[in-house]
């Protein structure tokens, strides 16, 4: 069974930045793909980065955010740039112990709690 704990969710005025990390327990994390999505109030979770050895992103945040993996420390992260009101939602760490990348959240094996960002216009 694998652990996700994540960290970094906060209130932060539209135009600023966060990075949300999210901590793995195991030991076969270099092998998961490490997928981020998020749930607005009312509506359904949905994708927005994923990394196996490189990322893939939603339309709604391609060169805004940044998604990145430290193997050695079991962590992902969600580098999140240029926040707009409409990103304020609840966002979930994944993991699938598999490759390839996918964008399904059906897809994925492991969920974390959730860490809530909230954007301010």
């Amino acid at each position: 069974q694998v652990q996700l704990v994540e960290s970094g969710g906060g209130l932060v005025q539209a135009g600023g930045s966060l990075r949300l990390s999210c901590a793995a327990s195991g030991r076969a994390f270099s092998s998961y793909t490490m997928g981020w999505f998020r749930q607005a109030p009312g509506k359904e979770r949905e994708f927005v980065a994923a990394i196996t050895r490189s990322g893939a992103y939603a339309d709604s945040v391609k060169g805004r955010f940044t998604i990145s993996r430290d193997n050695a420390k079991n962590t992902v992260y969600l580098q999140m740039n240029s926040l707009k009101p409409e990103d304020t939602a609840v966002y979930y760490c994944a993991a699938r112990r598999t490759f390839p990348l996918v964008s399904t959240a059906n897809e994925y094996d492991y969920w974390g709690q959730g860490t809530q960002v909230t954007v301010s216009s």
